[in-house]
């Protein structure tokens, strides 16, 4: 990849659109290489890593290839890897750069505007969370170098067509960061599942209510209950109950319990309603499938 940048005039006109482009460019940077390059860059956008920088604009940067560090007042340090976007805010102090042993290669747009204003204003992007890993995806890359496109001839009427670009380069960065956070989402509900249906198991012979496991896992009873279900088919409770009907047949058939002993041992009102509940599920009481299924038969 060559390198190309820009930076753009904008008039009135451009500006009551409500988001203007201000700059543009991409390029590869070396491994070891002394960045950013100062003699390519107007003097309100160098820096030094010593120092940092900050800009009186936004910036949308990607990360297409390589690796690096990113630095921000409210952002703290992070990491950068492939695939990774930077949104720089103004007035915000920050820095940034690749990594010596792997470079990396760049795409960044500078833009202003109510439109972006009014994104952050309404929490869409916070300073607080500056980086979106949304992976190396063609359709980004080539939303930056269509921007390119339309850049580098100026034509009439080029900068609501380039801010639209940008716009839905931010509605993109936004919608995959969201995608990726329901897949977090995702994971976490299926790991509280799996310790709920282990507490479940290790509570099998006590008084222990689904409430009570919704508190131990420090989430409320009535998402448990629906997180619980969507993730295992079937409601806590009524598992629950099933590993109680599983835990009678083997005290049935390995030990010299009573029927009414083990109703009490599993927590059921009385041995007939743990009859009941029983048949109602394996189709024979207690006594029938004692007799039917024991080893000793």
């Amino acid at each position: 990849m060559d390198t190309y940048h820009k930076y753009l005039p904008t008039s009135q006109a451009d500006e009551k659109w409500g988001l203007t482009l201000l700059d543009v460019g991409y390029g590869t940077i070396p491994e070891a290489y002394t960045y950013p390059n100062e003699q390519q860059h107007p003097a309100a956008y160098r820096f030094k890593w010593e120092q940092g920088r900050i800009l009186q604009e936004y910036q949308l940067i990607y990360i297409s290839a390589g690796s690096g560090i990113f630095e921000s007042t409210n952002g703290g340090k992070i990491t950068i890897r492939e695939g990774a976007v930077i949104l720089l805010f103004p007035g915000e102090w920050h820095r940034y750069k690749p990594q010596d042993r792997t470079g990396w290669s760049e795409y960044w747009v500078g833009f202003n505007g109510k439109i972006a204003d009014n994104l952050i204003r309404h929490s869409f992007f916070s300073k607080k969370k500056p980086v979106f890993f949304t992976g190396v995806r063609p359709d980004i890359i080539r939303l930056y170098q269509d921007i390119v496109d339309y850049t580098r001839h100026e034509r009439s009427g080029y900068q609501p067509l380039v801010s639209g670009c940008v716009l839905y380069l931010l509605g993109l960065v936004y919608s995959l960061s969201k995608q990726q956070a329901l897949s977090r989402t995702d994971d976490d509900h299926q790991q509280l599942v799996q310790k709920a249906t282990a507490l479940l198991r290790e509570n099998v012979e006590t008084k222990v209510t689904i409430e009570e496991i919704a508190d131990q896992l420090k989430i409320s009873y009535s998402l448990f209950r629906k997180v619980f279900k969507k993730y295992s088919g079937i409601a806590p409770g009524q598992y629950l109950l099933q590993l109680k009907i599983d835990r009678a047949k083997h005290l049935l058939l390995y030990t010299d319990k009573l029927i009414k002993e083990i109703a009490y041992d599993l927590n059921f009102e009385s041995e007939y309603y743990f009859s009941k509940f029983f048949k109602e599920k394996t189709g024979v009481s207690p006594l029938t499938y004692k007799k039917s299924y024991s080893p000793k038969h």
